[in-house]
C-alpha cells in the first residue's frame, strides 16, 4: 500500500506539469530555470535605495527653496535716478556677502530696482602702541584693522518704500555688519509750497510729543505760580507767605 500510494503521487505531480515542447534541449531548460530563479530572488537594499533616490530627484522643490541657491532677482529701473545708496561695512567677508544678498532679495520683493553689490576700497587702519610699561616700553606692537565695504544703490524708488526697506534691514540687521545710507528726495520745481505743510505738521507734533513724556508739562505761568503758592510747596520750602507775583 505505501509503495502504490507514492507511485500514484509521483504520477499526479508529473501529469500536473505542461508537456515540454518538442525539440527542446537540456540547455534551454537550464536557461529557463535560471531566469525563474533570478526573478524569484528578493530585492536587495541597494536597488531599493536607487529607486528612492530616483523618486526624490523627481520631486520638484519649492520656488522659495530653489531661489536660495540662485542669484537674487533684480528689477530694472526706468529712468535710472538714484534714490538711496546703502553702504555695508564689516571686518569679515562672509557676513558682508550674506547680508548684501539678503538686502537685494528684500529690495526685489518690495519692488525696488537695486544694483550691486559694488565692492568699495578697503579702509586700513594701523596703530603702534608700547608693548609694555616701565623698562619694556621701548618694545612696540603694531595693530591693523581692515574694513570691507559693499554698496547697494536703489534707483527710481519711492521714498516711503525706501524708508520701509531700510527699516526692515535695520530690524533684521546681521551681527557684525554696519550700515550707512544716503537718501535723496526730489521735489517740484518752482515755488516750494511744502513749507506751509511742514509748519502745520510741526504744529500738530506738540500733541503727539506730549504723550511721549513721563512727566506732564508745567503749563502756563499762572498755573506755575498757583502750584508754587500751594500749601505743599510752601511747607516743603519753609515759607509762610505766598510768593510775590511779577508784574
Amino acid at each position: 500500500m505505501p509503495g502504490s500510494f507514492l507511485r500514484s503521487k509521483c504520477r499526479a505531480v508529473l501529469t500536473s506539469f505542461p508537456p515540454a515542447p518538442v525539440g527542446t534541449s537540456r540547455k534551454a531548460f537550464a536557461s529557463i530555470t535560471s531566469d525563474l530563479e533570478s526573478n524569484s530572488q528578493p530585492i536587495s537594499s541597494t536597488s531599493v535605495s536607487c529607486v528612492e533616490a530616483i523618486q526624490v530627484g523627481q520631486v520638484r522643490q519649492l520656488r522659495s527653496l530653489q531661489a536660495v541657491h540662485l542669484k537674487p532677482l533684480k528689477r530694472e529701473a526706468e529712468f535710472g535716478i538714484p534714490s538711496c545708496d546703502l553702504q555695508l561695512r564689516s571686518f569679515s567677508v562672509q557676513p558682508l556677502e550674506f547680508f548684501s544678498d539678503f538686502a537685494l532679495r528684500a529690495a526685489y520683493y518690495l519692488g525696488l530696482p537695486a544694483y550691486g553689490p559694488i565692492p568699495l576700497p578697503r579702509i586700513t587702519e594701523r596703530w603702534t602702541v608700547p608693548k609694555s610699561h616701565f623698562i619694556f616700553k621701548k618694545a612696540q606692537e603694531n595693530f591693523e584693522r581692515v574694513t570691507l565695504r559693499r554698496m547697494i544703490q536703489i534707483r527710481d524708488g519711492n521714498p516711503e518704500i525706501v524708508q520701509l526697506w531700510l527699516a526692515y534691514l535695520r530690524k533684521r540687521q546681521l551681527y557684525g555688519v554696519g550700515m550707512k545710507a544716503n537718501v535723496w528726495e526730489f521735489g517740484q520745481l518752482g515755488l516750494d509750497l511744502s513749507k506751509d505743510v511742514r509748519e502745520k505738521q510741526l504744529g500738530q507734533l506738540g500733541d503727539v510729543w506730549s504723550h511721549l513724556g513721563q512727566i506732564d508739562g508745567l503749563g502756563t505761568p499762572e498755573k506755575v505760580e498757583e502750584m508754587l503758592n500751594s500749601r505743599r510747596s510752601k511747607d516743603a520750602a519753609g515759607l509762610r507767605q505766598p510768593l510775590a507775583t511779577h508784574k
